[in-house]
């Protein structure tokens, strides 16, 4: 039997605090992994693009993950697919999982555990692109160190005006006065052309950019990832179709991995006056990570319906 999770079986068995905890142990473990993850994306005869992750695996974990995503800026929402969760055992197809929701929150989780480890002592807080990776951003940065005060941009205003009512912030009317207001900025959007430039920002900010997660998508310019601490989750993928190849700089504008910093193998942030980055495309192991805890905890608890697939 295989079990079907839907966004809101996913909200009730999934918590921010669990889930960040297993993030940041597959941070500690996937380079142990003997099988790479690959991202496979594509352009298509229509309005968006298709994107696939195989597969998901970590050591200790007896299954292993495989996700299609439809990637469409236009609709609502714009990310849509599903997540196959296999036994690594026979093979048997455990679950299905929404991919919408499970990819915000393994995304915007993880971008508050990179936003944790590399930002400053600041207490204003920035969104630019107030869609569900930022709101899953700003619930793990609640569990990891909570702000004082919070500025929202979006092209849409009503959605601007919504989050922010929701969390208690208030919106400006640019991505760069968003800069000149906040410590920290948290980017998720569809941007295709950089949204700040080095000369929009100051000594001491942090900028986490979820944005650049495929060719042609770029938040942060050429000069301002240069002059920063720039950190991501896989090096070949930030220069192959992530915030680096966007930028068009060269590998070695990496400074460290996001598990280096966590594993204390790199310092990370060294002082109050550096601009930081994190810059990361999202891998597949994640995607096991959360589905693991989602079926464990459906199982036990007896959420979601179960189908026969081969009936």
């Amino acid at each position: 039997m295989t079990l079907v999770l839907t966004r809101s079986d996913l909200e009730a068995v999934l918590a921010p605090g669990t889930c960040l905890e297993v993030l940041r142990d597959g941070f500690l473990r996937a380079r142990d992994a003997t099988i790479a993850g690959q991202r496979v994306r594509t352009d298509l005869p229509f309005p968006g693009t298709a994107t696939a992750l195989i597969p998901g695996v970590l050591p200790g974990i007896e299954a292993y993950t495989v996700k299609v995503n439809a990637k469409f800026p236009g609709g609502r929402p714009a990310l849509r697919g599903v997540i196959c969760l296999h036994s690594g055992r026979d093979g048997e197809l455990l679950a299905l999982l929404d991919s919408a929701t499970l990819t915000a929150w393994r995304t915007g989780l993880a971008a508050a555990l990179g936003t944790y480890a590399l930002a400053g002592p600041g207490d204003t807080l920035g969104v630019i692109g107030a869609g569900a990776q930022a709101e899953l951003m700003l619930r793990g940065l609640a569990e990891l160190r909570p702000h004082r005060a919070l500025v929202v941009h979006d092209t849409d205003t009503d959605r601007a005006a919504a989050f922010a009512a929701r969390h208690g912030g208030r919106v400006l009317g640019s991505a760069k006065e968003v800069a000149a207001t906040a410590d920290s900025v948290l980017l998720a959007t569809w941007a295709r052309q950089p949204l700040l430039r080095l000369s929009d920002t100051r000594a001491g900010q942090h900028f986490t950019s979820l944005g650049a997660d495929e060719p042609g998508k770029q938040e942060l310019s050429a000069d301002l990832l240069s002059a920063a601490l720039l950190v991501v989750d896989d090096r070949e993928l930030a220069a192959s179709m992530g915030a680096v190849a966007a930028a068009g700089l060269p590998a070695t504008a990496v400074d460290a991995v996001l598990g280096d910093v966590l594993r204390g193998e790199h310092p990370g942030r060294v002082d109050g006056e550096g601009r930081t980055v994190y810059s990361p495309v999202g891998l597949p192991w994640q995607d096991l990570a959360l589905s693991w805890v989602a079926h464990r905890v459906a199982e036990r608890e007896g959420i979601g319906r179960r189908l026969d697939l081969l009936a």
